[in-house]
This record gives C-alpha cells, structure tokens and sequence, in this order.
C-alpha cells in the first residue's frame, strides 16, 4: 500500500498541481498538460485528499488558490528548487568539453547567426552535445522551472514571470520592430506614428506569443488602437509571405529583416516612437557554474567580439546574395 508520501509524489502530480496553480483555469491547464480536463479534476482532487484540505476555491467562475493551496505550493517550488540545485551540482563536476546543453529559443526569432554559431562551436568541441528547441515563451518558462533546458534565448522584458529571483540573463543584442507594409507613400518615409499604421489589416503573431503582446501593449502606451488581425502565423517567414500576398501590413523584428531584406518587396519603416526590446540568454544562475555551459558563454563572448550579432545577420543576407 502507498505512503502518504508516494501518494503526493507520485504520477505527475505536483506538475498538475503547479500548472493549475499557474493558470488557474482548469480548461487552460489541462490543454498545456495534454490531458483531458476530468484527469485534470481527479488528480488535484486526489491530491486534495492526501493533504486532507482544499487546495482550491471557486467564487463564481473565477478559481482562486487556498491557504493550503499555498502552502503547497510554496512546498513543491522548494521541492523542485532542491532537485535542480542536486542535479546542477552534479553536472558541475563534469568536463568543461564533454556533456549535453539543452537549449530552448523562441521559435519567432531570426535563427541564422545562433545557428552559424553553434556550427563553430561543435567543430571546436566535438563532445558537447547541443539540443535545441524552438519554443513558445510559456514552454521556456516552464522547462526552465523544471530544468529541462539549460539556458534559453529569448526577448526581453518579459513580465509573464513574477519571480526572477533564481534566473539571470544576459543581452546578445538590442532588437527593435519594424512596421512593413506594401503602401508605395511609405518609400521615402523612416519613421511612421502609430496611427498611420492602421489604415490595412495586420498579419500577427497569436496572441500568446510574445512579439503580439509585446505591440499591443506598445499601442496601448500609446492611446491608440492594436492593429486589427486577419491572420496569424508563427513564423516570422509566413507572416511576410503572407502580408505580401495580401498587401496587408506586418510587423517584424529588424534582425530578421536586415537577414532577409533581398527581396522582399514591402517598404520597412521605424516605428515612432521605437519599439524596442531584447535578444537574451536566460538561465538559472547555477548554471554558470556548470564547466561546459561557461565554456559555452565565454566562447560566445568571443564571437561577438569578433563581430557584432547586427552585423553579423547583415552579413548572414551578403551571403545569400
């Protein structure tokens, strides 16, 4: 018969318990875990009974977490803060030129200089074996949390995570957006106000992806209305291709059009005022300590050194040509 314990820790309970707890929406929840939402109820229910209280309370249709619930939760981020410090301790007595680093990047980035990196990289160190994943911002977060990548490269500021205190980051590159759009007036134009940017639809990114939000709010600072979508893509590559298509309007991350310009047949303009952000390495501060991911940065240094990370994707479109 099952402890008390096993009961808690066992299945995948405490990573249902803690997604709910992040979303707090039981549909949501059981649609990022890919389960079906009764599975949800039970495990969280089964749960509930172990513990011996409510982890959670409804008050119309708004879920609210418990005083139990919190201290569960404080639990299981400790629990899972332990695992990872145990697991990075051990990995930090590896070889600085042998091992595995995980790599998670934001699948709406321009990819060519990472990519032109990590080719000389590997013929530097042949043994280290690098994973990477092109993921959505909350998937980044969450195998960040439970250290199933090491580091990720990704946008910021990002204000989707409350506590930054076990992360930092550090910055590749300043990144900015740029509005295209195959309207001829804007041919002689640098810059262009929000307002004037409404006169066609948009192609976006969804509306869970950073870059979306990120201009949304952008309008809103500025008083004026987001742009209307008429269709959505998570590729920088379909969003232009389509926009193109279309003659609708767009707007893309400058790297990605300083990569790809040759071509591309609508006007880019600078938003007045910028949008601007950027291009980041995330991690969990431990993880310097691990010999091959310093290794990993150091060399990184070393190649931006070399050359700049703009004017690096600049000469990335040279070669194209």
């Amino acid at each position: 018969m099952k402890t008390r314990q096993e009961n808690i820790f066992s299945s995948k309970t405490l990573t249902y318990f803690l997604q709910l707890a992040e979303t707090m929406n039981y549909t949501q929840a059981a649609q990022l875990l890919g389960i079906t939402q009764p599975a949800l109820t039970q495990q969280i229910k089964k749960l509930e009974r172990t513990v011996g209280a409510p982890l959670f309370y409804s008050v119309g249709k708004k879920l609210h977490i418990s005083d139990a619930g919190r201290t569960m939760l404080d639990a299981t981020h400790q629990i899972y803060g332990l695992l990872n410090t145990a697991t990075d301790e051990i990995q930090s007595a590896t070889s600085a030129s042998r091992g595995k680093i995980n790599i998670g990047i934001l699948a709406s980035m321009e990819l060519s200089v990472i990519q032109s990196f990590l080719i000389k990289y590997y013929q530097q160190f042949p043994n280290i074996e690098v994973s990477v994943h092109l993921l959505t911002r909350k998937e980044i977060w969450n195998r960040l949390e439970n250290n199933k990548i090491d580091l990720a490269i990704m946008y910021l500021p990002d204000d989707s995570i409350k506590n930054w205190k076990p992360y930092r980051s550090k910055k590749i590159a300043d990144e900015s957006l740029v509005f295209l759009s195959s309207n001829p007036l804007l041919k002689k134009r640098k810059k262009i106000h929000f307002e004037d940017t409404l006169t066609e639809k948009w192609v976006t990114y969804p509306d869970e992806y950073y870059l979306n939000q990120f201009i949304s709010e952008a309008y809103k600072n500025q008083m004026v209305d987001r742009p209307v979508s008429a269709a959505q893509f998570t590729s920088p590559f379909e969003n232009l291709r389509f926009a193109e298509a279309t003659g609708l309007s767009t707007a893309l991350p400058k790297s990605f059009y300083d990569a790809h310009n040759v071509g591309i047949e609508s006007n880019a303009v600078q938003f007045d005022p910028a949008i601007q952000f950027e291009l980041a390495f995330v991690f969990r501060k431990e993880k310097e300590d691990i010999p091959r991911i310093d290794s990993f940065f150091r060399e990184f240094n070393l190649y931006l050194e070399e050359k700049d990370y703009l004017t690096r994707i600049k000469e990335q479109n040279r070669k194209i040509v």
